[in-house]
């Protein structure tokens, strides 16, 4: 074991003039280098603290504050009001024998002028949260804006003026507020209403003014408890029982997918492919380590979003129990893990505590790739633990994991920054078949082989012989937007800013004396591998269930629908209502997520886009009324929608609020029949908006082929469908359509063919009345002459 050898700073030997002692100053470096950089991240963590601790304000203001006390009290004024004084007679005993009189007074001035100056901080924080915590102004019509707003977004910006950290807004973010019960109740009514006959709403609306008038308020009280304590009343519930303590497969149920560019794969070299993706990663985790990142926002406005969720973005794995799974993070790790044909390797990212190149890394993972080993007995599949049901993984990680070679192999794969897989297949638009391929891009992305993915990883690269990447993403500790700001970055970065030479290869020089890449060691006994087995069958029934369909529409994007004055997402929206009601002749209720990172510790919240307005639209398109009525429907649908999703993100949602009254009874020992059945409502059409977040790192104009396919997820109901799209600049929506085969009534290509259809049909219908006012407009005004 070469990378063994290597390690050892000194050796010595006993002869007979004594002991003979050997240094290796080679390693002492390299152990005194890395000591380094484990010391400047701790310095730069705490001048990052200081900074943010002071925020809006400046740790330099201090020294204004301290200035100004001094130079008020030389011109014999007191603007202390006599707080200085009764300060240096209350000094210690200690100071008044060691300093003189001026020196006492100097030293309360100090004193004095360091509490003003955090009471100043202190003030500026509350008023900052009180500005934060105005939503008025995303209720206001477009080109109408208020003076109130005005005057609001003018102080936003005065307060937000200094550059911030990632983490500056954070303190200063305010709590996500309790909905009152009669508001919430009655929102959940209408939101119903399409989805239930006279008779059903009738008993529905008796449930729900029963629960109102009695257990509620109960149930309300400590909910309101808990949200003056804790900094949000939702997420930490939202992640232990949605997500952690979920005894199924995390594998398509829960986890998610990432894609590489539709049309571009920037080198066919894998090695190097992997070598960039990997050092743009762990510049992205340098930039979040050091807070270099700028804070997200509401796109178009200085408003601040909770970056809490990038906290636990690297160096974190979700490990299982038998009750209830732990998400474990550490601070630091200089390695990842990599996967290749059924062996495990650790591949240190650091040497002498710089940062490989990413030719250096390209030559590490050829290493791999170029290493003829056979895999371990029971190593090849190994993964299927993680893919399979959550306590038998649970059971035999306590058994077989807990101790020896197996812990330090574990160890290696859990504490890595994040996990890669070398992937024997290819994958990618080009071929013969170019959207069967994508689809089968889309599910090797979700479920691969169900043993070649370590599904707890928080996320894990898939790099594929082609040079073709991906990545799967665990869902508790984030949700997409904070991974798609990840993979945004990596892209663009792997391609615009490393690049690669005329022959595919990273770019820059080699040191060949490093180490070789760790084989981790492994000893499954009989009656893991046995656990394996079951584990990757139980994994491949759900996986080979999965149908997936990802098209790319290029009829038309947001640039046609802005022309319209209609919102993107709710034309797409009313669009998959339409989608499904001809798909299943019907409505059903429909999940669509919304952040609501507006407030701390923020995650998402349910837009249910089935209302009455989209309903009444779609009915009267489908009967054939008139196209002037149905136009006005679809803009009142429009509307509403986008009035829904604005609720949401401003905290007055209603799932989540039920979902916490919910938590509340069960710890009670309470049974609600209204709360049972609306959380056993099954969501049949779940879709999800990737959001574009960095444009400003493509540049379509120039590179129009490096388009980002976005991602998508796994169906959330047996027979419904998961929708999730990705709006990719002015001209194209990429669609991710997912369902089961096991359902007869679901089918995602013929889902994916409504859409289309859908998409086009409302622009046709909405496009019609721009024509028609145009030439109205050319009968009644006279047209300009041409000047020649």
């Amino acid at each position: 074991m070469a990378e063994a050898h290597q390690a050892v700073a000194f050796q010595f030997t006993i002869t007979p003039e004594g002991i003979d002692l050997q240094l290796s100053y080679q390693a002492l470096n390299q152990i005194y280098m890395s000591g380094v950089r484990s010391w400047k991240k701790r310095v730069s963590r705490m001048r990052n603290s200081l900074i943010k601790g002071v925020y809006p304000a400046s740790p330099s203001s201090w020294l204004f504050v301290v200035i100004a006390i001094l130079a008020t009290m030389y011109t014999r004024s007191d603007p202390s009001m006599g707080l200085i004084t009764k300060i240096q007679h209350h000094l210690p005993l200690s100071l008044h024998v060691s300093l003189s009189a001026q020196g006492q007074t100097m030293v309360s001035a100090l004193v004095f002028s360091t509490l003003l100056w955090l009471s100043l901080i202190l003030a500026l924080r509350f008023c900052l949260k009180l500005l934060l915590s105005y939503h008025r102004w995303m209720f206001e019509q477009h080109g109408r804006v208020s003076n109130v707003t005005k005057v609001w977004v003018t102080l936003v910006r005065l307060l937000s003026s200094r550059k911030p950290l990632l983490y500056s807004y954070q303190t200063s973010l305010p709590h996500l507020p309790v909905p009152a019960i009669k508001d919430t109740v009655s929102r959940y009514l209408l939101s119903v209403r399409p989805l239930l006959t006279d008779p059903e709403f009738k008993r529905m609306s008796e449930l729900a003014n029963g629960f109102e008038l009695n257990l509620g308020n109960r149930l309300q009280r400590y909910l309101k408890l808990k949200s003056l304590w804790a900094t949000n009343y939702v997420s930490d519930w939202w992640e232990e029982y949605i997500y952690l303590r979920s005894r199924s497969p995390i594998m398509v149920n829960s986890n998610y997918y990432g894609m590489d560019f539709l049309y571009v794969t920037p080198t066919s070299v894998q090695a190097a492919r992997a070598g960039n993706t990997i050092t743009a990663l762990l510049l992205y985790r340098r930039k979040v380590n050091r807070e270099e990142l700028k804070p997200s926002r509401v796109p178009g406005t200085v408003i601040p979003l909770c970056a809490a969720q990038c906290e636990r973005m690297f160096n974190t794995t979700r490990t299982p129990g038998d009750e209830t799974d732990v998400l474990q993070h550490w601070q630091d790790s200089e390695f990842v893990a990599v996967y290749h044909k059924g062996r495990f390797f650790r591949l240190w990212v650091y040497r002498a505590g710089r940062l490989l190149s990413p030719r250096e890394l390209e030559y590490q993972i050829q290493r791999i790739l170029d290493d003829p080993s056979p895999p371990q007995p029971g190593e090849d599949k190994l993964g299927a633990l993680t893919a399979g049901d959550r306590i038998p993984w649970s059971q035999m990680r306590k058994r077989y994991f807990s101790s020896g070679v197996n812990k330090r192999s574990l160890d290696a794969i859990e504490r890595a920054a994040f996990f890669i897989t070398l992937d024997d297949d290819e994958q990618g638009m080009k071929g013969d078949d170019p959207v069967g391929n994508l689809d089968r891009y889309a599910k090797s992305l979700l479920h691969g082989k169900c043993y070649d993915r370590w599904f707890d990883k928080s996320f894990s690269i898939v790099i594929y012989k082609n040079g073709k990447s991906g990545l799967n993403a665990e869902h508790s500790w984030a949700d997409a937007p904070t991974v798609a700001h990840l993979w945004e970055y990596t892209l663009a970065t792997d391609a615009f800013q490393l690049g690669y030479t005329e022959d595919g290869h990273c770019k820059g020089e080699v040191e060949r004396s490093l180490p070789p890449p760790q084989r981790l060691v492994w000893d499954i006994p009989s009656e893991v591998q046995a656990q394996v087995c079951s584990s990757l069958a139980v994994a491949q029934a759900l996986a080979d269930d999965v149908d997936c369909h990802v098209f790319p529409f290029k009829e038309f994007g947001k640039g046609r629908i802005k022309k319209l004055r209609i919102s993107p997402d709710a034309f797409i929206q009313i669009s998959l209502q339409l989608a499904y009601y001809r798909d299943r002749g019907g409505f059903c209720l429909t999940y669509e997520a919304s952040m609501t990172r507006l407030f701390r510790e923020g995650r998402t919240e349910t837009v249910r886009s089935c209302s009455n307005e989209s309903s009444a639209f779609v009915n009267a398109l489908e009967n054939g009324e008139a196209e002037e009525q149905c136009r006005g429907l679809f803009r009142m649908a429009s509307e509403r929608h986008q009035n829904l999703y604005r609720m949401a993100m401003t905290g007055a949602g209603i799932d989540r609020h039920l979902f916490c009254l919910y938590v509340v009874s069960k710890y009670l020992g309470v049974e609600s029949p209204f709360l049972k059945e609306v959380l056993s409502e099954p969501w049949r059409l779940s879709t999800s908006q990737t959001p574009v977040q960095q444009m400003e790192l493509f540049d379509l104009k120039n590179y129009p082929d490096f388009v980002s396919l976005g991602g998508g997820f796994g169906p959330v109901a047996d027979d419904g469908y998961g929708v999730s799209y990705i709006i990719v600049g002015e001209d194209m929506i990429n669609f991710h359509v997912s369902s089961k085969y096991s359902c007869g009534g679901t089918d995602s290509h013929r889902f994916g063919a409504q859409i289309s259809k859908a998409l086009q049909d409302i622009l046709n219908l909405m496009s019609a009345d721009t024509k028609t006012s145009s030439s109205s407009k050319g009968l009644t005004q006279p047209q300009p002459k041409k000047v020649l």
